[in-house]
């Protein structure tokens, strides 16, 4: 079911930059919008992880370097029948990991230094195999595809938001041309909030479908349990150097913090949410 409404949402990502180029540009802006929206599925398909990794500052991992965490990757990786991903590891000291790529064959895992720091090995080993069963979903390249469809929707209706302000309109009505523009900047300020509400939906079911699949990879949820409650504490203390808005919903646990209307779009489900269905999980 979370898969379904992943691909449900992402359809809704590429229906709302359609209907964004129509109302602003006619029928060729439609059509705009939607070669768009064609070409970032491509470029994400490609290169996306490269895009991502190098945003985070991370840097390839040898095994002599970390042999328990290559341990640890190889023993789920076998579980879940899947090739051995790329490790890389971030020198940031705030307690986080995430995946990339555009499928298993062509996956990457990335874990920063403050989480090997931090972490025990059964609390490292729940983490990576929350990664890995990103990997096993397929899901990491759409989370990708969502996040750089959501920032092209905004930067456009930003666009779009000035073009009414200094634009005005053709219309000989004035009052006709004035209610247009209050409807263009209406829907300039609304489709960039309605990107960010369905790519953080995206998100969401992720985490929780990535949660239930690691828990079974290693037959334990105790651990990735305890990883979630460690981390959510540490985010509120120790900031993450290559924190980045459209990168944040890749990693484990939400990066960036911010109470009152920021809560509303947070990348993540609420901890105690994704623990509780940890611990009710039948094992």
């Amino acid at each position: 079911m979370n898969i379904l409404k992943t691909f449900l949402l992402l359809g809704a990502l590429s229906a709302l930059a359609v209907f964004l180029g129509n109302v602003f540009a006619g029928n060729t802006g439609m059509l705009i919008m939607l070669f768009i929206s064609l070409a970032i599925n491509f470029f994400s398909y490609w290169y996306s992880d490269k895009i991502v990794l190098k945003m985070s500052g991370a840097q390839p991992l040898k095994k002599s370097e970390m042999p328990e965490i290559f341990n640890m990757v190889e023993e789920i990786t076998h579980r879940a029948n899947l090739p051995m991903p790329k490790l890389y590891m971030t020198n940031d000291m705030q307690p986080n990991a995430f995946a990339t790529g555009r499928n298993p064959d062509h996956a990457s895992v990335a874990v920063t230094a403050g989480l090997v720091q931090l972490l025990d090995k059964n609390e490292i080993k729940g983490v990576l195999a929350h990664e890995i069963a990103h990997i096993k979903n397929r899901d990491i390249l759409i989370g990708s595809i969502a996040a750089m469809f959501a920032a092209v929707i905004s930067y456009a209706a930003n666009i779009f938001q000035w073009t009414a302000i200094f634009g005005g309109s053709n219309s000989d009505d004035e009052e006709s041309g004035s209610g247009n523009m209050i409807s263009s900047l209406a829907l300039a300020i609304i489709a960039p909030i309605a990107a960010l509400l369905i790519q953080m939906a995206i998100s969401r079911s992720r985490e929780y479908l990535a949660d239930e699949t690691g828990a079974r990879l290693v037959n334990d949820s105790g651990g990735l349990s305890n990883a979630l409650l460690k981390l959510e504490k540490a985010a509120h203390h120790v900031p993450l150097a290559h924190a980045n808005p459209s990168t944040a919903h890749m990693y484990i646990s939400n990066p960036l913090r911010g109470g009152g209307l920021f809560s509303l779009f947070s990348t993540h489900p609420a901890t105690k949410d994704r623990v509780a269905k940890l611990t009710a999980l039948p094992l």
